[in-house]
């Protein structure tokens, strides 16, 4: 106990000293979690603080799934939704936290419009990166998103002149154009949503079964919805988002 102490107050110190007044107190009781529950570190780049909200990062959760002995990550491309010829990727990865563990899935895509400028080119080991954080923080209980998820969403709030350069350009099928995308971001990083779980929401919401098949319209209502909810009775939200929460007996 007395390590994890100090472990904590380490931590509050460091994060004061790198964001100053943007650290509240909701970021600290959300910070003494992450490292009470999960021993994550800010010195050692395991967290970052972004827009009033905490991100891991993939180092972190590497890091996180080798003190817990994680028995492998198994990693393939989904072929029928990659086209390589226009960058888009995506990728299923699958974390196993011991031989007879039946394993935790996560998916990552990537595309030139959800990317940052600064890695057109990579969108393959963005997707990677993005299933292979979304597995682990699935297998390891990590309730905030990774940094490498957010990709330009987070540019496009850091440096909104240039975000407005960008062509408004449809992700994922008919899901939304920037706009739409940044906000619900925004909501998620605001309130510390669980990005996966919102997303399986939103398709129950939509009535369809992937977020490729909705349209405009659908995710913009979702949207508007989740904003109103989350202002209203976060909890209830909360209670809502973790009902898609996988079966315990997933696991052996």
């Amino acid at each position: 106990m007395e390590d994890k102490s100090k472990a904590f107050r380490s931590n509050v110190r460091l994060a004061k000293k790198t964001w100053g007044a943007g650290i509240n107190t909701l970021a600290i009781s959300v910070l003494e979690q992450l490292v009470d529950f999960h021993t994550l570190s800010i010195a050692a780049g395991d967290l970052l603080y972004l827009n009033r909200g905490w991100y891991v990062t993939h180092p972190g959760l590497l890091r996180l799934a080798r003190r817990n002995r994680c028995a492998g990550i198994h990693v393939e491309p989904v072929r029928m939704f990659s086209e390589p010829s226009i960058g888009r990727w995506a990728f299923k990865a699958t974390v196993y936290r011991s031989r007879t563990c039946k394993g935790f899935v996560g998916f990552g895509d990537a595309n030139p419009s959800n990317v940052s400028p600064l890695v057109h080119g990579a969108e393959m080991r963005v997707a990677e990166t993005r299933a292979v954080n979304r597995a682990l923080r699935k297998a390891y209980g990590i309730g905030i998103c990774s940094v490498e998820e957010i990709g330009s969403f987070e540019e496009a709030f850091q440096s909104s002149r240039e975000s407005k350069k960008l062509p408004s350009q449809p992700v994922n099928g008919n899901c939304g154009g920037p706009k739409v995308r940044d906000r619900l971001c925004q909501l998620i990083r605001q309130h510390q949503l669980d990005a996966g779980l919102v997303k399986s929401y939103a398709v129950d919401f939509c009535g369809t079964k992937t977020l490729r098949e909705a349209t405009r319209e659908q995710v913009e209502n979702f949207v508007s919805h989740l904003a109103d909810w989350v202002e209203k009775d976060r909890n209830a939200l909360l209670c809502q988002l973790n009902s898609y929460l996988p079966a315990k007996e997933g696991v052996a």
